[in-house]
């Protein structure tokens, strides 16, 4: 299979959520692998049990540090590890927002409620008396506002008569260990799908004034209604195993030094010439709002003069 995509695991306790995590990944055909588990807390059971399952581990007290500093250690040791994602699975901080930024849309955690009911603490004891007929979890993408990110996915748990925070909790545990390596998988898969980065593509480009999407030479391409094309999607085009976003650019000085500066994203595509440049979507860190940026650029490029100065005066 393809190469796996790198996690990283950030815990405060026990980490029995990291453990299913790092057991799932053991599958043949699972599509990450966990690089580092860290903590905030040295004593946390979870390091024993990743450092005897050979993965590397760090750990480094919050006390007497400022929020900031030890968020900045905390996302040093993850990149250093090579990780291209962060799974929380009870990490009792909060996060700071550069911190979050930093990993937008690859940042995922778990919570023990079916959001957005009962963000925070004690959802067992709130949803019971509620009078609820369910508990559960949900995995969600990591944003500055606690537990409010997109729902990756749910898992409901029925509450039974006689049911006790700490009975429903126990049956929620075992919830959240089955839904969080699935919907971690899902995330990572989908950031080297070619369907699903397509998508993200079309759905900035089809943004922009008179835009169209057509077929060519058996890749999308989008440009302007009876106008010049500005963007292609190569997708393994002549088997060149890779999925890239083709914009135009000022010429071959600029394209030399993408590539100089970048040469895992940016390349020199094949027919194309010198005017523009191949950008990879597949590496798993794809900035979107660079992306919009990009098309948006070679949009501009190929517009007639009335059009653009149009669009200016929208925006």
């Amino acid at each position: 299979m393809a190469d796996r995509a790198k996690i990283a695991v950030l815990i405060s306790g026990s980490g029995t959520n990291m453990a299913a995590l790092l057991y799932a990944s053991r599958a043949a055909d699972c599509p990450y692998e966990i690089v580092l588990v860290g903590s905030n807390n040295p004593d946390a059971g979870g390091l024993k049990l990743a450092e005897a399952e050979g993965v590397q581990t760090f750990a480094l007290p919050h006390k007497g540090m400022a929020r900031a500093d030890h968020d900045a250690a905390m996302d040093a040791a993850i990149r250093a590890s090579g990780a291209r994602y962060v799974a929380l699975a009870g990490y009792m901080r909060i996060l700071t927002p550069e911190f979050v930024g930093g990993w937008e849309g690859r940042m995922v955690n778990i919570h023990p409620s079916l959001l957005p009911k009962y963000k925070g603490l004690h959802t067992h004891d709130r949803a019971l008396e509620a009078g609820d007929s369910h508990g559960g979890c949900t995995v969600h993408l990591v944003t500055a506002e606690l537990d409010d990110g997109p729902v990756l996915g749910q898992t409901p748990v029925a509450i039974v008569p006689g049911d006790t925070a700490d009975s429903l909790a126990a049956r929620v545990l075992i919830a959240e260990h089955q839904l969080y390596s699935r919907c971690l998988a899902q995330l990572v898969s989908r950031a080297t799908s070619p369907e699903w980065l397509t998508a993200q593509v079309r759905s900035r480009a089809m943004a922009l004034p008179e835009a169209e999407e057509t077929l060519s030479h058996g890749m999308p391409c989008f440009g302007i209604i009876k106008g010049k094309k500005f963007a292609w999607v190569s997708s393994d085009h002549h088997g060149d195993g890779k999925v890239a976003l083709l914009v135009k650019i000022s010429g071959v000085d600029e394209q030399a030094q993408l590539i100089e500066n970048d040469p895992d994203r940016y390349y020199r595509p094949p027919y194309f010439g010198d005017g523009w440049i191949g950008i990879r979507l597949d590496l798993g860190d794809t900035d979107w709002d660079a992306v919009a940026d990009w098309l948006a650029r070679s949009w501009r490029s190929v517009a007639p003069k009335k059009l653009a100065a149009l669009a200016e005066w929208v925006d």
